[in-house]
């Protein structure tokens, strides 16, 4: 099974920069076979050209405000835009931007290409400030690194464990 973890944010704006340390950190982990991470920043193209490698499950780690207690880390099925169920004004909107900052954009492009894996989360943190500029991750984000490498590697495992039931089955 090919995993692939992408951690994306903004490093110069505080909490925004989490995705990014955790992929940094990972980088320099042991990891199981198959799961390859990278680091896009706000790059979201990146993640889109290594996903037509070919990979079985996809999970973005980002600062994400869903209005929860800042600190949390949360794991989060999107829901992916179906391009082709949208109007041609709408998909130029949404998909003008080159960059694809938005992890919501990297999924619907992926799906449209065809290479978004049907296993795709996002590992979310609650951020305590993502918007200003110049300032480090606050302490609760340093703290949620961990938590949040400890979430994904499981998430990995139960992965693996799923595939390989499957292909023991007859």
């Amino acid at each position: 099974m090919r995993i692939l973890v992408c951690g994306v944010g903004n490093v110069l704006r505080a909490d925004d920069a989490f995705g990014v340390e955790v992929a940094r950190r990972m980088e320099g982990m042991e990891l199981p076979k198959g799961v390859k991470v990278i680091e896009t920043g706000i790059g979201g193209m990146a993640i889109v050209q290594e996903l037509q490698r070919g990979y079985d499950a996809l999970i973005v780690v980002d600062c994400v405000d869903l209005g929860r207690p800042p600190g949390r880390v949360m794991m989060i099925v999107p829901d992916v835009i179906d391009v082709y169920a949208i109007s041609l004004e709408e998909r130029m909107d949404l998909l003008a931007d080159i960059h694809l900052a938005k992890p919501e954009r990297v999924f619907m492009l992926s799906r449209a290409l065809g290479v978004l894996p049907a296993e795709t989360v996002m590992v979310g943190f609650q951020p305590v400030d993502a918007d200003t500029p110049g300032i480090p991750m606050s302490d609760l984000a340093e703290q949620a690194v961990d938590v949040a490498i400890a979430e994904i590697l499981r998430h990995v495992d139960e992965l693996r464990a799923t595939d390989a039931e499957r292909a023991a089955k007859p």
